[in-house]
């Protein structure tokens, strides 16, 4: 009997639906293999960035929200508004950090907001602007900066990164948020994949956020953020970053240093120039608080370093090319207050400190060929 035109047509799609698995499936093999290759050759483009959650923008402030007698700019951080299309004659750098970056200050007496004030004072070339774009972002951590610049630094085609490392949490307390998010955003199986990775990286960039409303009202530069108790147990628990040897301090800065590596080949792969800025934490400028503190512990004084986290990063720093400037001499060197009290961030004394101590290194840094 004569095939129907039923039959014959039903065997026709499913030929042709079994052609076009073949073809996506030749399709996904081959651009995940030659992904891959890219990938073994750049290892931190893209890919190994796209593996990791956004949840940078948790924190992120509200694009245009009020800061003080300000407001943030379009893209939800502190500063004047930009271009992501670089201007032309001009030094475009992106400064990169937690909540010392963004700044509890006004913007105008912001690290940052000084950094390029110096800069351009400082440096004649002819026809050269030099804009410094703060991206500060509170509550993250190395991984996060990891993830900024993959996702949005980049973009900006900086000529430089300023990438300011807190040691108070971008240690112990970024690689316990960092086990946390992992937990809760355990990977299946096909977020090995490199060109799912691909897709969830282009997918998440172009996604809008709500962003958080950070700062409102009149910024007073003497009054305490918290109660004492409080203050202190904030500080009590940054404590075992200084504890000689603690286990899970070691841990923890291996593994929140290799993110600053990885940083450091993207810069070197797309000819970024990189500056790493070492903040201390106010116990290793504050005798007294750090007396008060070890006392609290219940420790002794030969189980605490204060300089251990600043030896290992200058060990690590050297033994990766990493360019960086360290802030604990210059601010252990003023007997004025240089912290807001009871807040852990530096007040307007502190930013202006550390823009004078930073902006010639940066300087430095445009000036070498």
């Amino acid at each position: 009997m004569a095939e129907s035109r039923v039959s014959k047509g039903i065997r026709h799609c499913a030929w042709v639906s079994a052609q076009l698995l073949i073809i996506s499936t030749i399709t996904f093999v081959l651009t995940e293999a030659m992904f891959r290759v890219y990938g073994h050759f750049h290892p931190t483009f893209i890919f190994h960035g796209s593996s990791y959650s956004r949840s940078y923008n948790t924190f992120r402030g509200k694009p245009n929200s009020p800061d003080y007698d300000s407001k943030l700019n379009s893209h939800g951080f502190k500063g004047m508004d930009y271009s992501v299309q670089k201007p032309r004659n001009t030094y475009r750098i992106i400064a990169i950090g937690d909540s010392f970056t963004f700044g509890v200050v006004p913007y105008q007496y912001n690290y940052i907001a000084e950094i390029e004030q110096e800069i351009n004072k400082r440096l004649s070339a002819p026809r050269t602007n030099y804009e410094v774009i703060n991206m500060g972002i509170p509550a993250t951590g190395p991984r996060d900066y990891l993830t900024l610049l993959t996702d949005e630094g980049l973009l900006l085609r900086p000529d430089m990164l300023i990438l300011s490392f807190f040691i108070g949490n971008d240690i112990l307390e970024a690689q316990r948020n960092d086990m946390v998010q992992d937990y809760r955003s355990k990977q299946r199986w096909y977020h090995s994949s490199y060109v799912v990775s691909f897709v969830s990286y282009v997918l998440t960039v172009t996604r809008k956020y709500e962003g958080t409303i950070r700062e409102v009202g009149k910024y007073d530069d003497n009054a305490p953020t918290y109660p004492k108790d409080v203050f202190m147990d904030i500080q009590k628990a940054r404590l075992q970053n200084f504890i000689r040897n603690d286990p899970e301090f070691l841990s923890a800065f291996h593994v929140q240093v290799g993110y600053l590596q990885q940083i450091k080949k993207i810069c070197d792969l797309r000819k970024i120039k990189l500056l790493v800025v070492v903040i201390p934490d106010e116990m290793q400028v504050n005798a007294a608080q750090r007396e008060e503190l070890i006392k609290r512990a219940k420790l002794t004084p030969d189980q605490v370093d204060m300089l251990q986290p600043n030896q290992m990063l200058q060990r690590e720093f050297a033994a990766s090319g990493i360019p960086y400037v360290d802030l604990l001499p210059a601010l252990a060197a003023k007997k004025e207050n240089l912290y807001k009290p009871r807040n852990t961030h530096w007040n307007i004394a502190g930013n202006l400190l550390a823009a004078r101590t930073i902006a010639p290194k940066v300087i430095e840094a445009i000036e070498q060929k």
